[in-house]
C-alpha cells in the first residue's frame, strides 16, 4: 500500500458540515484508508478491499 504521505485524502460526502465531523478517506490499492479531519495526525484505519467489496455486496441486497 501507499505511504500515508502520499494519499490523495478527500472529504466524505457523508461528513456534516461542521468542521468537528468530518471524515476523510484516500482510496489506495488494496484498501481505503479513513482518518478525522479535524485531527489529520491522529488515528486512521484501512478497509481492506475485499471487505469492503463484501460490505457493500450486502448492503445493497
Amino acid at each position: 500500500m501507499s505511504s500515508l504521505g502520499e494519499l490523495d485524502w478527500f472529504k466524505s460526502s457523508y461528513s456534516g458540515s461542521e468542521s468537528g465531523s468530518c471524515g476523510e478517506v484516500a482510496f489506495a490499492v488494496g484498501g481505503m484508508y479513513v482518518r478525522d479531519f479535524g485531527e489529520r495526525g491522529g488515528p486512521q484505519f484501512v478497509v481492506r478491499a475485499v471487505a469492503r467489496r463484501d460490505f457493500v455486496g450486502r448492503v445493497k441486497r
